[in-house]
């Protein structure tokens, strides 16, 4: 019960010497505010992103195989997190006769090409920034795509290269009063027109919902000069043939290109490389947030500094009186860590309030391990550049702390 009194009567000394200068107070724990804040919202951005992407495919369905230009595959040497990158700069130019060789798989239930540009989307007068997704009749299944107003393009349409278009719901309302005003009227994209037959409804992904879709062989052309398509997806009802079509996928493209120029990946393992991704990166983010903890736990030991000098001769009456220097020493240690922690629990408020805004925009989260994580590396910075301060007015003789003025 002593000790708990002698800790008390420490928080108590120093709330009470924090009130007396309260300006100084939260300008010492500004630093720490801003470091929490910095680490917190950039872990729960990174977590956003990485939701963000996951939702995304797993929008896709389960049993999906998507082959992608280049070796981005992590079993591969010369591949995996460090060649991710790579894959996508460089590698096969899919075309229309890879389409046709893996439709040929029978245990794929479908093949889908993708072609995708960003574009400026006109229509009455309005001109949007968007996307152009070329592909064929089956996209609007493997995306999970759920029509709004109208209809979606058919096998005929991309055969015959239909001047036709579906758009997004978002797209919609951007370039008109309604999106059921949509249908009927005619996009211009590239000086090339096309009659909108059908508005899909929101998937929260903005290039999706911001896109106009279009039978990919009508991209042919000005559109889409070199007749390439971005990625292939296959995909299949039965899990348990996932590995089969995957298989056969591989060996129809190494007839025409090298191992390395193509990766074929089930949607499993995508998300497993974008995790340790993310893993990568959050660490990076952290160190960099954590350069402004640093920051502020120098500003709290100058702040301590100049705090030990002021109140020398309070030190001086109080060694005097009977206190230790261990008293002493535990007193200004005890004002550096609540400094710390109430910057860092100011922190966390505004980062959760912030976090809190942008959810309906965002899927930024804060995680328990990036609260706990950051309120013990603030009182930890409280304890470590508290300690010098903290020291010095523990040192300082009695009789020469008296005389000081």
């Amino acid at each position: 019960m002593k000790i708990q009194n002698g800790y008390l009567d420490l928080i108590k000394a120093a709330i009470s010497d924090f009130k007396r200068s309260k300006i100084r107070t939260f300008l010492t724990s500004l630093g720490i505010m801003i470091g929490v804040l910095s680490v917190v919202l950039l872990i729960a951005l990174g977590i956003g992103l990485k939701n963000y992407l996951q939702r995304q495919f797993e929008s896709l369905g389960a049993n999906l195989i998507i082959i992608f230009p280049g070796n981005i595959s992590s079993s591969e040497e010369g591949g995996g997190l460090g060649n991710f990158g790579a894959g996508f700069a460089g590698g096969a130019n899919f075309d229309e006769k890879d389409y046709i060789s893996l439709s040929r798989i029978n245990e794929a239930d479908y093949v889908v090409p993708l072609f995708m540009k960003s574009s400026v989307i006109e229509s009455d007068g309005e001109r949007k920034l968007g996307y152009l997704m070329g592909s064929s009749e089956d996209s609007f299944k493997i995306l999970n795509l759920e029509i709004l107003e109208g209809n979606f393009f058919t096998k005929g349409d991309v055969s015959s290269r239909a001047k036709k278009a579906v758009i997004g719901e978002s797209l919609a309302d951007n370039l008109y009063d309604a999106p059921q005003d949509a249908v009927g009227k005619t996009v211009r994209v590239s000086d090339q027109r096309f009659k909108v037959i059908g508005v899909y409804k929101k998937k929260g992904d903005r290039e999706q919902d911001n896109a106009a879709v279009v039978p990919y062989r009508t991209t042919f052309g000005t559109l889409n000069p070199d007749e390439t398509f971005f990625t292939i997806y296959l995909g299949t009802t039965d899990k348990d043939k996932v590995e089969e079509v995957k298989k056969k996928a591989e060996e129809v493209l190494l007839k025409r290109y090298d191992k390395d120029d193509f990766t074929v990946t089930e949607q499993s393992e995508l998300l497993s490389t974008i995790n340790q991704i993310f893993n990568i990166v959050n660490g990076v983010l952290v160190a960099i947030g954590s350069i402004s903890l640093l920051v502020g736990g120098i500003g709290i030991m100058n702040i301590m500094y100049a705090t030990v000098t002021e109140r020398t001769k309070e030190v001086g009456i109080r060694r005097a009186v009977g206190a230790t220097e261990r008293d002493i020493l535990n007193q200004f240690l005890a004002e550096s860590i609540l400094l710390s922690l109430f910057g860092g629990l100011l922190g966390l408020v505004l980062a959760f309030l912030i976090v809190l805004g942008i959810r309906a925009f965002f899927p930024a989260s804060i995680n328990l391990f990036s609260v706990v994580i950051t309120l013990v590396i603030s009182s930890g910075i409280g304890i470590f550049f508290g300690v010098f301060p903290a020291r010095r007015a523990a040192k300082l003789p009695p009789i020469e702390a008296i005389r000081y003025e």
